[in-house]
């Protein structure tokens, strides 16, 4: 018999689900990084508890694998002097009259269109260590900064 007249499972026909992938390395966190995984994590346990067998249950438990796994692993990085760029500062460069403040903090937490860079970030890794009036050599197309101001974000 032809395979066009053949009824296929549903299931043949669906998308992988893959794991969500876990950054590799340790998981540094500011404060606030720590209270937004940990309120994500016990959203999705309670949401957990209420969802009957089906896709929605499975999407779930993936989701909830790599919460767990983030809460768990989450260490608060330690609060910073506000001397030098680090996890948990906010930093301000400036460029050709051009001005940007960004704030560097723990890969969940990470939100570029709102100025929060992830640690690991090209970016964040050449500002890490930087203190104001340090000329920093950006990745390309940029190029060459300056760190105007240095500070914490008050919690």
């Amino acid at each position: 018999m032809s395979v066009a007249f053949r009824r296929e499972s549903d299931e043949e026909h669906l998308e992988p689900r893959f794991e969500l992938p876990l950054p590799p390395g340790p998981n540094p966190v500011t404060k606030r990084g720590y209270e937004l995984i940990a309120a994500r994590n016990e959203a999705l346990e309670l949401e957990l508890t209420t969802t009957p067998a089906g896709d929605r249950r499975t999407e779930l438990l993936r989701d909830v694998r790599y919460w767990r796994s983030r809460l768990a692993t989450a260490q608060v990085a330690p609060r910073p002097s506000g001397n030098t760029v680090a996890i948990g500062t906010v930093v301000t460069i400036e460029r050709e009259g051009y001005r940007r403040v960004l704030e560097v903090v723990g890969h969940d937490e990470s939100d570029p269109a709102s100025g929060r860079i992830g640690f690991a970030a090209p970016l964040a890794r050449a500002l890490i260590g930087a203190e104001v009036g340090d000329e920093v050599d950006l990745p390309s197309p940029v190029g060459v900064v300056t760190a105007t101001e240095v500070s914490i974000r008050p919690d």
